[in-house]
């Protein structure tokens, strides 16, 4: 009787889910998972028996979970709640700093995961597979793959990326190039953090042939969570250039630059910019710009449609100039 009492246990152990969430909708059905996010009218629960199933917030009856969540209302009030607790339609038990009490679903805005200031490890990024789309006389063939990848460990922050572009007309290669950067950054506060990068680029075709960057200065992250992030960064740079034709220019700059990246209805979007523009202390170059805006769809947890729009340009060079739009679409992976 004991042994049989014990794997009875067991079982119903093994088939309750432990710390589970539950939302109860207006129609009767109840789902159990993780809530993951609310944002934009959706509530994204994951299960283990559908993966990720958005939710129309107005739907959801009340809710249950016991993680520790951020809680926004209205376009301002927001706080770390405990928990949350199930009660009457259209309500929901919030366990706060103070006392619990009791809330509409309608006045909440947003739900999402706090971020702690330090974590132990945290890496995330994408990389990018596109066709290039370019109006032209001529057939072409272009591709392009782009990588971006981010690793926090305690108050230091490892960033790297790169790209690489070819296009041929007519069988007549016209664009064949690389880049790649790696920067750390050390975060001094919760929000001021000290760079330092280095970049290089490599084009096989343009007359400008090599260009390295070494580059450090102050920075600050706006915010960093669940729904993206936004930082901007001023740097004091020292640039050379290196041309086919054999001459060089070297040279010191200054550059602002920014990361901006941001989750929509219920993280099935994600809108992405990024870039830098800069001047020189000399008289080598007017200003460069150099920056990348796009929109992403989610397919999976961690497949993605990506759309692209790239901008590169130095004006004033002694030897060329330089005038580039690009646009890309693609496929992505994303982690």
């Amino acid at each position: 009787m004991l042994s049989r009492t014990l794997l009875c246990l067991a079982v119903t152990c093994a088939s309750t889910p432990l710390l589970a969430d539950t939302v109860w909708l207006k129609n009767g059905d109840r789902l159990t998972g993780t809530i993951k996010v609310l944002d934009g009218g959706k509530m994204m629960i994951e299960t283990s028996y559908g993966g990720s199933i958005p939710l129309d917030w107005k739907q959801i009856k009340t809710l249950e979970s016991d993680q520790k969540l951020l809680v926004k209302q209205g376009k301002s009030d927001e706080e770390v709640v405990k928990g949350l607790k199930p009660t009457d339609d259209g309500k929901v038990i919030v366990a706060g700093a103070d006392a619990p009490r009791t809330v509409e679903l309608a006045s909440i805005s947003q739900i999402i995961k706090p971020k702690p200031i330090i974590t132990d490890l945290v890496w995330k990024g994408n990389i990018d597979a596109a066709l290039d789309f370019q109006h032209a006389e001529n057939d072409t063939d272009d591709y392009n793959i782009a990588f971006k990848t981010t690793a926090r460990h305690g108050d230091w922050r490892h960033n790297a990326k790169g790209e690489y572009n070819r296009e041929t007309q007519d069988d007549v290669v016209a664009t064949d190039n690389w880049s790649a950067e790696y920067s750390i950054d050390r975060f001094l506060t919760e929000k001021f953090f000290w760079d330092g990068r280095i970049t290089y680029k490599r084009d096989k075709i343009e007359d400008l042939d090599r260009q390295r960057t070494v580059g450090t200065g102050p920075g600050y992250q706006f915010w960093d969570d669940e729904l993206g992030a936004f930082s901007m960064t001023t740097l004091l740079n020292r640039t050379d250039f290196e041309y086919r034709d054999g001459k060089k220019d070297n040279f010191y700059s200054t550059t602002l630059r920014w990361d901006y990246n941001r989750y929509l209805i219920g993280k099935k979007f994600e809108f992405f910019t990024n870039g830098e523009a800069g001047r020189p202390l000399s008289g080598v170059a007017s200003y460069s710009l150099d920056a990348e805006v796009g929109l992403r769809y989610k397919v999976t947890d961690w497949a993605s449609l990506n759309l692209k729009a790239e901008k590169n340009t130095i004006n004033g060079s002694d030897q060329s100039d330089l005038d580039k739009t690009r646009y890309t679409a693609g496929f992505g992976v994303t982690w």
